[in-house]
């Protein structure tokens, strides 16, 4: 008989940033297939997602990976439902209506490895900072690239559970990173993101090291914050061959404004400042190449004769993958084409 532990892994309904919760469930001679993960529930009065009167929320299991991290395990990344099974109102996942994944999705998530002793990004002193901005970005070597090790190990975990990781990086500050996801369909984007978000929680565990997602945990001083800029795509994006239709497209963004701020991620009016590479929270704005610009059109479309994607700069790091998806496909399906 085999034994396999199974990660149920879902978001709490915490505001304005849920966060990750998991459990285990052990099971004998499991298949390693979706279709054989059973419903399961937890205590909703513990995640904000329930009263304790009647506190059982449902686990709807959705997306699974093999987990690179424990022996003859797996990672089930899970929807929330109510009792009756309805979705839960923290279940974002459950607002995408791409059923027929026409939406290609390429999320870019920064983020800062952070000591939680100094409470500080790891390469900062105890007392005050380290040099200015600069030499950090794409950095090699002990003086301006902090926590390699830990960001190795998330890549191999990555590929190991079979997720589509298309990249790492260095980020512009001290200790900050990104990781880049890509899907096509815009839900299991969501899911690969959420789990590759776990995965780096549970190594950063092993290390002693939290994992900062906060847009701006620096504050107002004058470093970059984290983002997580999502390409997009749909069949007319890949195959229209003119400007005008990515100009409509644009600007079919531009009367909801302050919908996709919403679901963008909290505080992001402390990295959407017009400087650091953002448009200001204030304005819309789109251009080719244009890394100051709310939606960035990239080069690479345009010199493919205006066929590929578009990048809205503007969700910042700790938003949901899901939410940010599933308002992007509500506004480029208002598009007069």
């Amino acid at each position: 008989m085999s034994v396999s532990k199974l990660e149920y892994i879902w978001l709490d309904g915490y505001k304005p940033t849920q966060s990750l919760r998991s459990k285990t469930k052990v099971e004998r001679n499991f298949s390693g297939k979706l279709e054989d993960c059973d419903m399961w529930c937890f205590d909703g009065s513990s995640t904000e997602q329930a009263p304790g009167g009647s506190s059982d929320c449902l686990l709807k299991p959705v997306f699974i990976v093999k987990d690179p991290l424990r022996r003859d395990a797996f990672l089930v990344m899970c929807e929330v439902l109510n009792s009756d099974g309805s979705a839960h109102v923290s279940n974002g996942r459950a607002t995408i209506e791409d059923d027929d994944n026409d939406f290609w999705f390429g999320f870019e998530q920064e983020y800062f490895l952070w000591n939680p002793l100094t409470n500080k990004p790891l390469g900062f002193p105890e007392g005050g900072y380290p040099g200015p901005q600069g030499p950090y970005y794409c950095s090699v070597g002990a003086n301006n690239a902090y926590g390699r090790n830990i960001v190795e190990e998330h890549l191999d975990a990555c590929i190991d559970a079979g997720l589509n990781i298309e990249g790492i990086n260095a980020e512009v500050a001290a200790g900050q990173w990104e990781f880049q996801i890509f899907s096509k369909g815009a839900k299991e984007a969501g899911d690969q993101i959420w789990i590759a978000r776990y995965l780096l929680e549970r190594i950063g565990e092993a290390h002693g090291v939290s994992i900062n997602w906060h847009c701006k945990p620096l504050g107002t001083l004058d470093w970059n914050g984290s983002g997580m800029h999502a390409n997009f795509s749909n069949t007319t994006l890949r195959t229209c061959g003119n400007k005008g239709t990515y100009d409509i497209i644009c600007e079919s963004f531009r009367p909801f404004v302050k919908e996709h701020i919403e679901v963008y991620g909290a505080d992001n009016h402390l990295r959407l400042t017009g400087k650091h590479e953002t448009a200001s929270i204030h304005d819309f704005s789109f251009g080719v190449s244009d890394r100051g610009a709310s939606i960035r059109i990239p080069i690479g479309a345009v010199e493919k004769g205006w066929k590929g994607w578009l990048e809205d700069r503007r969700p910042n790091s700790a938003a949901d993958p899901y939410k940010v998806a599933a308002r992007i496909i509500t506004t480029v399906k208002t598009a007069n084409i």
